[in-house]
């Protein structure tokens, strides 16, 4: 239990076609690509600063 094999894939994209109908899919979609895109390009940036304050309380600590 907890896996889900062929049939049940198909049940859920059947639903799935129902309730949002062929033509609302690839809107969906490409609204979920770009958020996920944006998440990572936000993620990527939080460690770039990170890594930057890092390198600066290193330095900061050299020159004591």
């Amino acid at each position: 239990m907890g896996r889900f094999g062929v049939t049940e894939w198909i049940l859920v994209i059947a639903v799935v076609l129902l309730l949002f109908g062929g033509k609302k899919i690839p809107e969906l979609m490409k609204g979920l690509g770009s958020g996920i895109k944006e998440f990572k390009n936000a993620a990527k940036e939080g460690s770039d600063e990170q890594s930057a304050a890092k390198k600066q309380t290193a330095t900061e600590e050299n020159k004591l």
